[in-house]
C-alpha cells in the first residue's frame, strides 16, 4: 500500500511518501531554499585551479559555482583527453552552466557546462556528443535501435538521451521532440544577460512529485490543493486521488507531522530497545549501533546478528528519510563471523533497491566499520530545517525561525473562519518577521485567509518560539498586544 501525502498550501511544499503506513520519505521546499539543481545559469569563469584540474564560476548566487574540466565543452568535444583544465578555459571565459548539486555547507553548487535540456523521450545536451539510452530499458535490441536512430538524427556536436517511454515512441515523434528541444535551447541563448545570472529555472517540487505520483502502481495521493490534484490526476489516473480540506494540517491529520521530530532526533530506538546514533558533519555521517535492552534469546553472535539486521534496515530508511548524503560510515556491534558480515551487506543490498539516489557501498574496514557513499544533491533533512542555536555557539542545533514560523502559520490555519475575531500570538521578532515575509508582504493574504485580527505580544528570547495565547473579542485582545498587526 503506497500513500503520498503533499502538503502544498502554505508557502513552505511539502510531501510524504508511505509504504505501508511507514514514512519512507519527506520532502520540503521553501521559496529561499528552492533547490537549484536543473537551473541554467549565465557564468563568468572568477578563478581557474590547474592543481584541482576545475574552475569558480560566479552564477549570480550568494557562492560560486565549482565545475570540473571533465564537464567543459571544450574538453568533451576535444579529441585530446589529457590536456589540463587551463586549455580548456580561461579566467573571464563566460558559459551557460547547469546545476548539478545544490550548495551545502561551505560548498557551493556544484555545476556542468554539458546542458541537458529534457522532454517526454529524449534528454537532448547541445554540447553532449554521445548518445545513451535508460539503463530501464532491458531490451539490447531495442537499445541497439534507438542508438542508431541517436546517431542519425543528431548532429556531431549534439548528445541525445533516450527516455525509457521513447519505446512507444515513432521515429517522427522523436524526430519532432528534438526539433522543439533544440528550439527551447535557442530560446535560452537568446534569453543570454548582460551580467551572472539565471535563465531559466526548474520546478524541482512539481517534478519530484509528479514522478513520485507517475511510479505508484497502486495506493492513494492526499493533496490539500485542488489545482494540483487535477494535475496528479493526468499524471497517474490508476490511483485514487484525494482533496483535503480539514482544518488541521494534512500532515498532522495523517500522523506524519511527529515524523519529522523523530528524523531530526540524534538517537532512533529500534524494536526490541535496541537503539542507533546519528552525527552528521559536513564531511560525513557517522552512525552507531548499540543494543541497548536487546538481549537476545539465543548465543550472543546471535543476538549481534539480529541486532546489526535490524539496524541495517532502519538505517537505510533513515538515509532517505533524513536525506543523508556523502560519506556514511556505520558501526556495526562487533561481528566476528565472515558470514555474519555477509548477512548484513545483503541486508543493506536489498535495502537500497528501495532508494532512487546511487549508493555506493565500500565494505568492512578492518576495524569493522561499514563505508558506503549516497549521491547528495542537495542539503540533508538537518540542515534544511535546523540552524545553529546561538546559545551554544553552535554545538548544538535548534529549529529556525523560519521553521518555526511555518509551524505557526499552519497552526493558524487549523483555527481559521472561528467563533472569535481575534488572535494573541506570543513570539520572537525574527519569527513574526518570517511569518509575514519581506516588508510584510504575506501579511494581507495571511489575514484574509484566515478571517481574523492578529496582534502579537513580541518577546526577546534565546531561541524562536511562538505561543497562542489567547483568543477572543478583538478589543479584548488588543489591549494585551505589545506588537500589533492592525
Amino acid at each position: 500500500m503506497e500513500t503520498l501525502i503533499v502538503n502544498y498550501m502554505a508557502r513552505e511544499k511539502r510531501f510524504a511518501y508511505l509504504r505501508n503506513n511507514r514514512v519512507e520519505q519527506i520532502v520540503f521546499e521553501r521559496p529561499e531554499h528552492r533547490s537549484l539543481v536543473g537551473n541554467i545559469y549565465f557564468g563568468t569563469v572568477t578563478k581557474v585551479l590547474p592543481g584541482m584540474n576545475a574552475v569558480f564560476i560566479d552564477i549570480g548566487e550568494d557562492k560560486n559555482a565549482y565545475l570540473h574540466r571533465d564537464n567543459l565543452p571544450s574538453y568533451v568535444l576535444s579529441s585530446e583527453k589529457q590536456k589540463n583544465v587551463t586549455s580548456c578555459v580561461h579566467q573571464g571565459e563566460k558559459m551557460l552552466v547547469q546545476v548539478d548539486k545544490d550548495a551545502t555547507g561551505t560548498k557551493g553548487p556544484k555545476v556542468t557546462g554539458i546542458i541537458e535540456i529534457q522532454g517526454n523521450n529524449l534528454i537532448y545536451m547541445p554540447k553532449g556528443r554521445y548518445v545513451a539510452v535508460s539503463k530501464k530499458i532491458a531490451n539490447e535490441s531495442k537499445q541497439t535501435t534507438l542508438r542508431r536512430l541517436g546517431g542519425r538524427l543528431k548532429m556531431e556536436e549534439e548528445g541525445i538521451i533516450f527516455r525509457t517511454s521513447s519505446i512507444s515512441s515513432t521515429e517522427e515523434e522523436i524526430h519532432d521532440e528534438l526539433q522543439t528541444l533544440r528550439g527551447q535551447y535557442e530560446e535560452l541563448l537568446e534569453k543570454i544577460p548582460k551580467k551572472p545570472g539565471l535563465i531559466f529555472q526548474k520546478d524541482t517540487f512539481i517534478e519530484m512529485i509528479s514522478t513520485q505520483t507517475s511510479k505508484m502502481k497502486s495506493g492513494e495521493v492526499i493533496v490539500d490543493d485542488l489545482g494540483l490534484k487535477k494535475i496528479l490526476e493526468q499524471v497517474n489516473p490508476k490511483v485514487k486521488h484525494t482533496y483535503y480540506n480539514g482544518k488541521e494540517n494534512i500532515f498532522s491529520a495523517n500522523k506524519v507531522e511527529h515524523e519529522i521530530d523523530k528524523a531530526l532526533k540524534r538517537i532512533v530506538w529500534l524494536d526490541h530497545g535496541a537503539y542507533l546514533i546519528f552525527d552528521e558533519t559536513e564531511a560525513l555521517t557517522i552512525i552507531d549501533v548499540n543494543t541497548g535492552k536487546f538481549s537476545g534469546k539465543t548465543d550472543y553472535q546471535d543476538t549481534v546478528l539480529k541486532t546489526n539486521q535490524l539496524a541495517a534496515q532502519e538505517i537505510i530508511r533513515q538515509l532517505r528519510l533524513r536525506d543523508i548524503g556523502g560519506i556514511v560510515l556505520i558501526d556495526f556491534i562487533d561481528m566476528k563471523r565472515e558470514q555474519d558480515k555477509q548477512a548484513i551487506l545483503d541486508t543493506i543490498t536489498a535495502e537500497l533497491a528501495k532508494d532512487e539516489k546511487r549508493t555506493k557501498i565500500i565494505g568492512f574496514t578492518p576495524l569493522g566499520i561499514l563505508q558506503l557513499t549516497r549521491k547528495r544533491t542537495k542539503v540533508a533533512l538537518s540542515e534544511a530545517l535546523q540552524t545553529k542555536c546561538p546559545v551554544c555557539d553552535g554545538t548544538g542545533r535548534v529549529l529556525s525561525a523560519e521553521t518555526i514560523a511555518f509551524r505557526l502559520e499552519r497552526e493558524l490555519f487549523e483555527h481559521r473562519y472561528g467563533e472569535f475575531e481575534a488572535i494573541l500570538v506570543e513570539t520572537t521578532d525574527e519569527v513574526k518577521a518570517a511569518l509575514l515575509g519581506p516588508n510584510e508582504a504575506h501579511k494581507e493574504t495571511l489575514t484574509g485567509m484566515l478571517n481574523l485580527k492578529l496582534y502579537f505580544s513580541i518577546q526577546a528570547a534565546a531561541k524562536p518560539y511562538y505561543i497562542l495565547k489567547q483568543f477572543g473579542e478583538e478589543r479584548d485582545i488588543s489591549l494585551k498586544a505589545i506588537d500589533t498587526l492592525p
